[in-house]
Protein backbone atom coordinates (compact mmCIF):
# COMPACT_ATOMS: atom_id res chain seq x y z
CA UNK A 1 0.00 0.00 0.00
CA UNK A 2 1.34 3.43 -0.88
CA UNK A 3 1.95 5.91 1.92
CA UNK A 4 -0.68 8.20 0.43
CA UNK A 5 -3.48 5.64 0.58
CA UNK A 6 -2.36 4.42 3.99
CA UNK A 7 -2.35 7.98 5.33
CA UNK A 8 -5.80 8.58 3.88
CA UNK A 9 -7.49 5.51 5.29
CA UNK A 10 -5.68 5.79 8.62
CA UNK A 11 -7.04 9.34 8.85
CA UNK A 12 -3.69 11.06 9.11
CA UNK A 13 -4.13 14.86 8.76
CA UNK A 14 -3.58 15.76 5.11
CA UNK A 15 -3.68 19.20 3.50
CA UNK A 16 -3.81 19.56 -0.26
CA UNK A 17 -5.24 21.84 -2.90
CA UNK A 18 -6.95 21.73 -6.26
CA UNK A 19 -4.74 22.32 -9.29
CA UNK A 20 -6.63 24.11 -12.04
CA UNK A 21 -3.86 25.90 -13.96
CA UNK A 22 -3.07 23.76 -17.01
CA UNK A 23 0.72 24.07 -16.93
CA UNK A 24 3.45 21.93 -15.33
CA UNK A 25 5.15 25.02 -13.85
CA UNK A 26 2.08 25.70 -11.70
CA UNK A 27 2.10 22.08 -10.56
CA UNK A 28 5.79 22.21 -9.63
CA UNK A 29 5.32 25.46 -7.68
CA UNK A 30 2.34 23.99 -5.85
CA UNK A 31 4.11 20.70 -5.14
CA UNK A 32 7.14 22.57 -3.75
CA UNK A 33 4.97 24.54 -1.31
CA UNK A 34 4.72 21.75 1.25
CA UNK A 35 1.26 20.35 0.42
CA UNK A 36 0.68 16.70 1.30
CA UNK A 37 -1.01 16.05 -2.04
CA UNK A 38 -2.68 17.88 -4.89
CA UNK A 39 -5.78 17.17 -6.92
CA UNK A 40 -5.74 18.00 -10.62
CA UNK A 41 -9.22 19.32 -11.36
CA UNK A 42 -10.35 17.88 -14.67
CA UNK A 43 -13.99 18.57 -13.80
CA UNK A 44 -14.01 22.35 -13.33
CA UNK A 45 -11.00 23.64 -15.27
CA UNK A 46 -9.64 23.92 -18.79
CA UNK A 47 -7.21 21.03 -18.31
CA UNK A 48 -7.39 18.59 -21.20
CA UNK A 49 -7.04 14.84 -21.00
CA UNK A 50 -3.77 15.05 -22.96
CA UNK A 51 -2.33 17.53 -20.45
CA UNK A 52 -3.09 15.48 -17.34
CA UNK A 53 -0.14 13.13 -17.79
CA UNK A 54 2.32 16.04 -17.97
CA UNK A 55 0.83 17.54 -14.80
CA UNK A 56 1.11 14.25 -12.93
CA UNK A 57 4.70 13.95 -14.15
CA UNK A 58 5.46 17.44 -12.79
CA UNK A 59 4.09 16.49 -9.36
CA UNK A 60 6.25 13.38 -9.40
CA UNK A 61 9.34 15.59 -9.63
CA UNK A 62 8.68 16.65 -6.03
CA UNK A 63 7.30 13.23 -5.00
CA UNK A 64 3.91 14.74 -4.15
CA UNK A 65 0.91 12.46 -4.78
CA UNK A 66 -1.31 13.81 -7.54
CA UNK A 67 -4.87 12.56 -7.70
CA UNK A 68 -7.36 13.69 -10.36
CA UNK A 69 -10.95 14.82 -10.04
CA UNK A 70 -12.53 13.26 -13.09
CA UNK A 71 -15.43 14.99 -14.90
CA UNK A 72 -18.02 12.35 -14.04
CA UNK A 73 -18.57 8.64 -13.60
CA UNK A 74 -17.21 7.31 -16.89
CA UNK A 75 -14.99 4.27 -16.36
CA UNK A 76 -12.90 5.32 -19.37
CA UNK A 77 -12.02 8.66 -17.75
CA UNK A 78 -11.06 6.98 -14.49
CA UNK A 79 -8.88 4.45 -16.30
CA UNK A 80 -7.22 7.18 -18.35
CA UNK A 81 -5.96 9.18 -15.38
CA UNK A 82 -4.88 6.08 -13.46
CA UNK A 83 -3.02 4.80 -16.52
CA UNK A 84 -1.31 8.20 -16.65
CA UNK A 85 0.07 7.61 -13.16
CA UNK A 86 -2.42 9.38 -10.88
CA UNK A 87 -2.23 8.41 -7.21
CA UNK A 88 -6.00 8.18 -7.09
CA UNK A 89 -9.27 9.64 -8.29
CA UNK A 90 -11.95 11.90 -6.88
CA UNK A 91 -15.29 10.99 -8.42
CA UNK A 92 -17.85 13.82 -8.26
CA UNK A 93 -21.61 13.76 -7.68
CA UNK A 94 -21.90 10.28 -6.17
CA UNK A 95 -25.47 10.15 -4.90
CA UNK A 96 -26.25 6.43 -4.65
CA UNK A 97 -24.59 3.23 -3.51
CA UNK A 98 -24.86 1.94 -7.09
CA UNK A 99 -22.76 4.87 -8.31
CA UNK A 100 -20.23 4.25 -5.54
CA UNK A 101 -19.96 0.59 -6.54
CA UNK A 102 -19.44 1.62 -10.16
CA UNK A 103 -16.56 3.87 -9.07
CA UNK A 104 -14.96 0.96 -7.20
CA UNK A 105 -15.39 -1.27 -10.24
CA UNK A 106 -13.73 1.31 -12.52
CA UNK A 107 -10.82 1.95 -10.15
CA UNK A 108 -9.83 -1.59 -9.14
CA UNK A 109 -8.48 -4.50 -11.18
CA UNK A 110 -10.18 -7.91 -10.91
CA UNK A 111 -11.22 -9.56 -8.70
CA UNK A 112 -12.10 -6.35 -6.82
CA UNK A 113 -13.18 -4.46 -9.93
CA UNK A 114 -13.18 -4.46 -13.71
CA UNK A 115 -10.48 -1.94 -14.69
CA UNK A 116 -8.82 -2.85 -17.97
CA UNK A 117 -5.10 -3.53 -18.28
CA UNK A 118 -3.18 -1.13 -20.50
CA UNK A 119 0.43 -0.19 -21.33
CA UNK A 120 0.21 3.35 -19.93
CA UNK A 121 2.71 5.47 -18.06
CA UNK A 122 1.75 3.95 -14.69
CA UNK A 123 2.87 0.54 -15.98
CA UNK A 124 6.08 1.94 -17.57
CA UNK A 125 4.38 1.89 -20.98
CA UNK A 126 3.96 -1.85 -20.86
CA UNK A 127 7.34 -2.86 -19.45
CA UNK A 128 6.16 -3.32 -15.84
CA UNK A 129 2.55 -4.38 -16.16
CA UNK A 130 2.84 -7.33 -13.73
CA UNK A 131 4.50 -5.15 -11.07
CA UNK A 132 1.86 -2.46 -11.46
CA UNK A 133 -1.01 -4.94 -11.35
CA UNK A 134 0.39 -6.49 -8.17
CA UNK A 135 0.20 -3.20 -6.28
CA UNK A 136 -2.40 -0.94 -7.90
CA UNK A 137 -5.45 -2.12 -5.94
CA UNK A 138 -3.62 -1.52 -2.67
CA UNK A 139 -1.95 1.74 -3.66
CA UNK A 140 -4.58 3.84 -5.42
CA UNK A 141 -6.98 6.10 -3.52
CA UNK A 142 -10.66 6.13 -4.37
CA UNK A 143 -12.43 9.22 -3.03
CA UNK A 144 -16.07 9.79 -3.86
CA UNK A 145 -17.68 13.19 -3.60
CA UNK A 146 -21.01 13.59 -1.80
CA UNK A 147 -22.52 16.92 -2.81
CA UNK A 148 -26.23 16.46 -3.44
CA UNK A 149 -29.40 16.15 -1.40
CA UNK A 150 -29.80 12.64 -2.79
CA UNK A 151 -26.29 11.75 -1.68
CA UNK A 152 -27.02 13.12 1.79
CA UNK A 153 -30.16 11.00 2.02
CA UNK A 154 -28.26 7.91 0.89
CA UNK A 155 -25.05 8.47 2.83
CA UNK A 156 -25.37 5.34 5.00
CA UNK A 157 -25.67 3.09 1.94
CA UNK A 158 -22.89 4.94 0.10
CA UNK A 159 -20.48 4.76 3.02
CA UNK A 160 -21.10 1.02 3.36
CA UNK A 161 -19.74 0.25 -0.12
CA UNK A 162 -16.55 -1.80 0.10
CA UNK A 163 -13.63 -0.34 -1.82
CA UNK A 164 -14.37 3.30 -1.11
CA UNK A 165 -11.45 4.82 0.78
CA UNK A 166 -12.72 8.32 1.47
CA UNK A 167 -15.96 10.28 1.43
CA UNK A 168 -15.28 13.81 0.23
CA UNK A 169 -17.81 16.54 1.00
CA UNK A 170 -18.41 19.27 -1.56
CA UNK A 171 -20.03 22.07 0.51
CA UNK A 172 -20.68 24.38 -2.45
CA UNK A 173 -22.85 22.05 -4.49
CA UNK A 174 -24.33 20.52 -1.35
CA UNK A 175 -25.47 23.94 -0.13
CA UNK A 176 -27.20 24.59 -3.46
CA UNK A 177 -28.79 21.15 -3.56
CA UNK A 178 -30.28 21.35 -0.05
CA UNK A 179 -31.21 25.05 -0.23
CA UNK A 180 -28.62 26.20 2.31
CA UNK A 181 -26.66 28.86 0.47
CA UNK A 182 -25.09 31.87 2.14
CA UNK A 183 -25.01 32.94 5.79
CA UNK A 184 -28.68 32.13 6.30
CA UNK A 185 -28.06 28.50 5.36
CA UNK A 186 -24.89 27.98 7.40
CA UNK A 187 -26.47 26.03 10.25
CA UNK A 188 -28.34 23.75 7.87
CA UNK A 189 -25.22 23.14 5.78
CA UNK A 190 -23.09 22.49 8.86
CA UNK A 191 -25.66 19.97 10.08
CA UNK A 192 -25.58 18.19 6.71
CA UNK A 193 -21.77 18.09 6.76
CA UNK A 194 -21.93 16.71 10.28
CA UNK A 195 -24.35 13.98 9.21
CA UNK A 196 -22.13 12.89 6.32
CA UNK A 197 -19.05 12.97 8.54
CA UNK A 198 -20.51 10.95 11.42
CA UNK A 199 -22.07 8.39 9.12
CA UNK A 200 -18.93 7.90 7.06
CA UNK A 201 -16.72 7.61 10.14
CA UNK A 202 -19.09 5.07 11.67
CA UNK A 203 -18.73 2.99 8.49
CA UNK A 204 -14.95 3.11 8.78
CA UNK A 205 -14.39 5.61 5.95
CA UNK A 206 -12.08 8.58 6.10
CA UNK A 207 -13.71 11.95 5.44
CA UNK A 208 -12.50 14.91 3.41
CA UNK A 209 -13.85 18.35 2.64
CA UNK A 210 -13.16 21.39 0.49
CA UNK A 211 -12.46 24.61 2.36
CA UNK A 212 -11.82 27.94 0.65
CA UNK A 213 -9.65 29.12 3.56
CA UNK A 214 -7.96 27.54 6.61
CA UNK A 215 -10.10 29.48 9.09
CA UNK A 216 -12.31 26.59 10.23
CA UNK A 217 -10.12 23.58 9.46
CA UNK A 218 -9.42 23.11 13.18
CA UNK A 219 -13.11 22.87 13.96
CA UNK A 220 -13.78 20.34 11.22
CA UNK A 221 -10.72 18.34 12.24
CA UNK A 222 -12.23 18.04 15.73
CA UNK A 223 -15.35 16.62 14.07
CA UNK A 224 -13.24 13.84 12.56
CA UNK A 225 -12.44 15.18 9.10
CA UNK A 226 -8.82 14.44 8.23
CA UNK A 227 -8.46 15.20 4.50
CA UNK A 228 -8.64 18.86 3.52
CA UNK A 229 -8.67 20.34 0.03
CA UNK A 230 -7.67 23.94 0.66
CA UNK A 231 -8.79 26.34 -2.08
CA UNK A 232 -6.95 25.99 -5.43
CA UNK A 233 -3.89 27.27 -7.20
CA UNK A 234 -5.98 29.89 -9.00
CA UNK A 235 -7.60 31.03 -5.75
CA UNK A 236 -4.22 31.31 -4.02
CA UNK A 237 -2.77 33.20 -6.98
CA UNK A 238 -5.62 35.70 -6.99
CA UNK A 239 -5.70 36.16 -3.21
CA UNK A 240 -1.93 36.58 -2.92
CA UNK A 241 -1.77 39.07 -5.76
CA UNK A 242 -4.71 41.06 -4.38
CA UNK A 243 -3.09 41.16 -0.93
CA UNK A 244 0.19 42.33 -2.42
CA UNK A 245 -1.48 45.06 -4.46
CA UNK A 246 -3.46 46.26 -1.42
CA UNK A 247 -0.28 46.36 0.69
CA UNK A 248 1.61 48.26 -2.00
CA UNK A 249 -1.16 50.82 -2.36
CA UNK A 250 -1.38 51.24 1.42
CA UNK A 251 2.38 51.80 1.62
CA UNK A 252 2.23 54.31 -1.23
CA UNK A 253 -0.65 56.15 0.44
CA UNK A 254 1.21 56.26 3.77
CA UNK A 255 4.32 57.65 2.06
CA UNK A 256 2.31 60.32 0.29
CA UNK A 257 0.80 61.43 3.64
CA UNK A 258 4.28 61.81 5.06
Amino acid sequence: MSDFRRNCIERKPLIGTFAAIPHPVAIEVTAASGVDFLCIDWEHSQISRERIEDLIRAADVHRVPAMVRVPGHQAEDIAAVLDAGAAGVLVPRVSTAEQARAAVKATRYPPLGARGVGPGRAAAYGYRIPDYLANANEALVLAIQVETAEGLANIAEIAAVDGVDLIFIGPGDLSVSIGAMGPAGKDRLDAAIGTVTKTALSAGRAVGIFRPSPDDIGAWAQAGISFFMLASDTMFLGASLAAGVDAARAAKHAEEKN
